[in-house]
């Protein structure tokens, strides 16, 4: 096909997701490999996306490729009622990887069913309804997940009646925008629980059957908890007999340079779902890992929930192989040196050049730049869910890295840098480069 009948047939037949349909001219792309993709014209673009944060070990790699290919010609499908060597396989490889206790994977298809799938556990467990996030959070857009995000995309589905979830939202650690006027990390940490345990006590613990929290939240900004705030959460569902549910689906399989990220703040949860880093995204695939509690809760009795394609032979067959490449290639080492050396000095030094940079912060390679109008009064480049002309400086920016070669993220007044995990140090350079003269060009 050529790219004028890509165009063509994209705009006359495909409905997009999050879009006004009018408003949007997809880019046709030809072609992708590592760190990069093509368009129709040639132009190659270093996707510092991994599309949406999932294309972990990048595109197309030889490995991940040959084993979707021998899945398919050996065992291409099975219903999930039935027992299969690479769904078996990539359960007990998960299982490994993740806390003491948490033996049992159940399989889904991606990230918003498998969070859903959690609180149902949860909920069936502990006999509440109750489910409690952040207003900074994404979980998915089934019905019941848009319901429990905080994102404000919750709000089109709520003015139609479409979410179906009892939840409740709280404010979590944002230093940089302290809802408590915090001054320290200790402060906002001290705080934020102080915060989280009140909505607690006047909602009823024994209503409650979940906090769920992003590790390190993801679309609504790349925020980092400050020391001491998982550990406290943990400290609270024990006291009141509530699931703490860690959603990875982003954090999850080395955006932060470990397994899961939960691992850097020395906590472990109840729950854990997990979807993109887990298989790049080569084929569908989510899930939830549980306590062997919440498996044995279900012992003689069934659990109500399941999916047709849920533990998909090619999808965890690419799941096996990937949780090779990872340990064979090094690819955790490989984020945390990056992580150290390049990226967050990297920031540092654009930072230093570009008044417009109010913060940068992340982990691994999941990173976010704050654009700011005043560094002092901290006032956001573009409003929060800016539309039209409001929009256009970061619109504009998002351009100029576009034109030179570089595809990062940009949400609100932000850009995430988000680059595949085995990006190479030159190309991470590379991207660094591009953004600071995308910034120079754009006055910030």
């Amino acid at each position: 096909m050529t790219e004028e009948q890509v165009r063509a047939w994209d705009r006359h037949h495909v409905f997009h997701s999050w879009s006004a349909q009018d408003e949007i001219a997809p880019l046709p792309i030809a072609s992708a490999r590592g760190s990069t993709f093509t368009d129709y014209s040639g132009k190659t673009y270093l996707d510092f996306s991994s599309q949406l944060v999932y294309t972990n070990l990048g595109h197309q790699h030889p490995r991940l490729v040959s084993a979707l290919q021998r899945q398919a010609e050996k065992l291409a499908t099975i219903a999930p009622g039935f027992a299969n060597d690479a769904r078996a396989e990539l359960a007990h490889d998960i299982a490994e990887i993740a806390p003491e206790g948490m033996d049992y994977v159940f399989f889904t298809n991606g990230g918003a069913d498998a969070n859903e799938y959690a609180i149902r556990l949860a909920q069936q467990v502990t006999g509440r309804a109750k489910v409690l996030s952040a207003y900074r959070s994404y979980h998915g857009a089934t019905g019941t997940m848009i319901g429990v995000s905080g994102d404000p995309r919750r709000w089109g589905a709520e003015r139609g009646g479409h979410t179906g979830a009892e939840s409740r939202h709280f404010f979590g650690p944002y230093l940089y925008r302290s809802a408590f006027w915090s001054q320290t990390p200790e402060e906002e940490t001290q705080r934020a629980l102080q915060h989280l345990e009140n909505l607690i006590v006047l909602e009823g613990p024994e209503t409650i059957a979940a906090i769920i929290l992003e590790s390190v939240v993801g679309t609504n900004g790349i925020l980092v908890p400050p020391p001491g705030y998982l550990p406290g959460v943990r400290e609270l569902c024990d006291r009141y007999g509530i699931c703490y549910i860690a959603d990875e689906v982003m954090a999850g399989f080395g955006r932060t340079g470990q397994w899961f990220g939960f691992e850097n703040f020395g906590v472990a949860p109840d729950l854990i779902t997990f979807a993109k880093g887990v298989n790049s995204g080569y084929v569908p695939l989510g899930g939830v890992v549980m306590r062997s509690e919440f498996r044995d809760f279900f012992a003689h009795r069934p659990f109500p929930g399941g999916l047709t394609y849920s533990g998909h032979p090619l999808a965890c067959a690419v799941g096996v192989e990937s949780m090779r490449v990872f340990r064979e290639e090094g690819v955790l080492e490989h984020v945390r040196d990056l992580e150290e050396r390049v990226m967050r000095p990297g920031l540092a030094e654009c930072a230093k050049r570009h008044e417009g940079i109010g913060e940068f912060r992340g982990l691994g390679l999941f990173w976010a730049v704050e654009l700011v109008r005043d560094r002092d009064t901290r006032e956001p480049l573009v409003p929060f869910c800016a539309t039209g002309e409001e929009k256009k400086p970061m619109a504009e920016l998002a351009a100029a890295c576009h034109a030179r070669g570089l595809w990062p993220v940009a949400v609100d007044n932000r850009l995430h840098l988000t680059p595949p995990l085995t990006i190479s140090e030159e190309e991470l350079t590379r991207g660094l480069d591009i953004l600071d003269d995308a910034l120079s060009a754009c006055g910030l």
